[in-house]
């Protein structure tokens, strides 16, 4: 691969910096990789189960972007979407699960109805509520089960922040099957950031038909694909961030255009002072080596963090922890300081000993000895009367 010796300021960048032949030749690059890889392994491997193609087909491509600094505060828990040209999970063998607010009638009548388009209907599984999910799911080992019996999960925007608390670590640790939002029902409009109240008065009571009559939408059907075919974002406090965009089995064509669109839309909405805060993008495997698709040349983002020649450095922030550890360390060594100037517990018994007066014991000793002697006369003697 060519090194380009044309360096881009990010920060006068007006659009895009990433160089589009970049992106193809490390399509092209890491495909080719990897298929030479896999070919090499299965003909070693002594797995008679081993399919050199669905082995391909399997291995995902990820994207990572390097920010200078963090590109989120805190963990969000909520994945975001990116919309590709050419959608992710594309295959009818995944399963999919729909978690929507109660009730789950309407929605399960949706997918039923001959209207909603059958390939969909048949990679939908599970349709429940936030009310069945919670009785039904409550211990870990009901939870893995429902983690292991389908690949996507699909979650309704309107109960999506409550789903950590009823599905915990089991979902939320990793990434891997976090629950995708949805929008299967329109929200009020909002005026300056704020919604509109509804009106007031009596509320039209609901017709129980509707349930059953439930016809799908193309907003529903939309929402479910856009979902299911899209590159999922999940940002966390920290400068790196990882994001698939394909699979090992695609062209490099293909592969090149997910790419380019998920730089674009992840630098646009997502990081913060936008192409100044980037630091590099690399295309990788799971087991493979990151090969370079854009790098700067800038390591900070302002120079506030730069410290001059010859300046001394800023005290660093040792916080609290540390600072009280640090006190109880001095506080230590000073009581050992003092303990060195006191007398010790053995000097001080001495000492206590010469201060009391002598003793005169002769009188107890005639005593001591006259008991004796008393003692052995009477032995002698009742020695005497067992013999007779």
């Amino acid at each position: 691969m060519s090194k380009s010796t044309s360096v881009v300021k990010a920060s006068d960048a007006v659009v895009s910096p990433v160089d589009t032949n970049q992106i193809s030749k490390a399509s092209k690059a890491l495909l080719a990789h990897i298929k030479k890889a896999t070919a090499a392994s299965t003909a070693v491997s002594k797995n008679l189960l081993a399919d050199e193609e669905s082995t391909v087909a399997e291995t995902p491509i990820w994207l990572t972007l390097t920010t200078k600094k963090h590109i989120a505060d805190t963990n969000r828990l909520q994945p975001s979407k990116i919309v590709l040209p050419n959608p992710l999970n594309a295959d009818n063998e995944s399963t999919i699960c729909i978690i929507v607010a109660d009730p789950q009638r309407h929605y399960k009548n949706v997918v039923a109805s001959e209207e909603f388009p059958e390939e969909l209907r048949n990679r939908i599984t599970r349709v429940i509520d936030v009310s069945h999910l919670k009785a039904k799911f409550k211990t870990y080992e009901a939870q893995r089960q429902l983690f292991n019996d389908h690949d996507i999960f699909l979650a309704d925007d309107r109960i999506v922040n409550r789903l950590p608390k009823h599905l915990g670590k089991t979902f939320f640790k990793s990434t891997a099957k976090r629950p995708v939002p949805v929008v299967f029902m329109k929200q009020r409009e909002k005026v300056d950031g704020k919604r509109v109240p509804k009106p007031k008065g009596l509320k039209p009571k609901r017709d129980p038909v509707e349930n059953v009559n439930a016809r799908p939408t193309p907003e529903i059907i939309a929402e479910i694909r856009k979902a299911i075919g899209s590159a999922l974002v999940s940002l966390s406090p920290s400068t790196n961030t990882a994001i698939k965009v394909g699979y090992a089995s695609w062209d490099a064509e293909k592969l090149a255009a997910n790419v380019e669109r998920v730089i674009n839309e992840l630098v646009e909405r997502f990081v913060p002072h936008k192409w100044s805060n980037v630091r590099s993008f690399y295309l990788k495997g799971p087991e493979t080596a990151a090969l370079p698709i854009y790098q700067t040349d800038e390591l900070w983002l302002d120079d506030s963090k730069v410290i001059a020649d010859g300046a001394e450095p800023e005290k660093a922030n040792i916080g609290k922890k540390r600072k009280a550890a640090d006190d109880e360390t001095e506080a230590t060594a000073e009581e050992g300081a003092k303990d060195e100037s006191r007398p010790t517990k053995k000097a001080k018994k001495t000492k206590a000993a010469a201060a009391l007066p002598e003793s005169n014991d002769d009188k107890l000793d005639k005593e001591i000895a006259t008991r004796k002697a008393t003692l052995r006369k009477q032995k002698a003697a009742a020695k005497k009367a067992v013999e007779v």
